[in-house]
């Protein structure tokens, strides 16, 4: 086979994998949208909002499709992450027959392992940083004001601490990648703590809003997850080379 044909090859087998990912996407946003529906699924979104304020406090709408566009949105992030299993074995299918046998084994707990942190991370920002964070702007904010919350802003900010939390539990992935491809070992990465915590710092500081708890929220577990990647990378040895026998099964 040509280099040619074998890149078009490569191509078509792409394109089958994205549309069975979104398939898998659109079939997870209709079952969502049948049950529980686009409204219940924005309310359990808004709950830990709405259980900070006072009660009685509804949030609103500005835009004209706004109360339609938004939970629809909501919903379709909620489908994402359902099909993000199937999402994440289509890419694992594209690549695994270019890599090497000892890369699969590698890289197949990598993914597993990234989309468990993810969830995680999302999860934890969910349940325990947004009740903490919102009953604190809550009882700060001075009482002759009346909190009116945006449905559109509030995705907004939703959107942005998910994705900070579930990138930030990445953490000892990426630190243990590091040390089996030999870019650094354990003791740089214990030597660079210092720095390391302080560049966390910067970026709570950046993604959260300015308020200490969110910063703190946001922080800890980054510092932490980084010594849980030091911890672990101590039993990650560098492969030094690629055996003799094996052979790139790439065309």
């Amino acid at each position: 086979m040509s280099t040619q044909e074998t890149f078009v090859s490569h191509l078509i087998e792409l394109r089958t994998r994205l549309i069975h990912a979104l398939v898998a996407v659109l079939i997870a946003l209709v079952l969502l949208l049948i049950w529980p529906g686009a409204a219940a699924i924005y309310d359990f979104l808004a709950l830990p909002l709405m259980e900070a304020l006072p009660q009685g406090t509804r949030m609103i709408a500005t835009g004209v499709i706004t109360p339609f566009l938004i939970p629809l949105k909501v919903t379709t992030l909620a489908a994402f992450m359902l099909a993000l299993p199937y999402v994440l074995y289509q890419a694992w299918a594209f690549i695994a027959p270019g890599l090497y046998e000892h890369e699969k084994k590698l890289a197949l707990p990598i993914v597993v392992a990234s989309t468990a942190l993810f969830l995680m991370g999302v999860a934890f920002c969910y349940y325990f940083v947004f009740g903490r964070v919102f009953t604190f702007i809550s009882e700060f904010a001075p009482k002759s004001i009346t909190p009116a919350p945006d449905i559109e802003a509030y995705f907004s900010f939703v959107i942005t601490m998910f994705i900070a939390f579930g990138v930030a539990f990445e953490i000892p992935i990426v630190v243990i990648v590091l040390v089996r491809a030999g870019i650094v070992d354990v003791a740089k990465l214990i030597e660079i703590r210092p720095y390391v915590i302080l560049g966390s710092a910067v970026v709570a500081a950046v993604v959260t809003p300015p308020d200490a708890v969110s910063m703190l929220a946001l922080l800890i577990p980054m510092c932490v997850l980084y010594e849980v990647g030091i911890f672990f990378s101590r039993f990650i040895s560098r492969q030094k080379s690629v055996p003799e026998d094996s052979t790139n099964p790439v065309n």
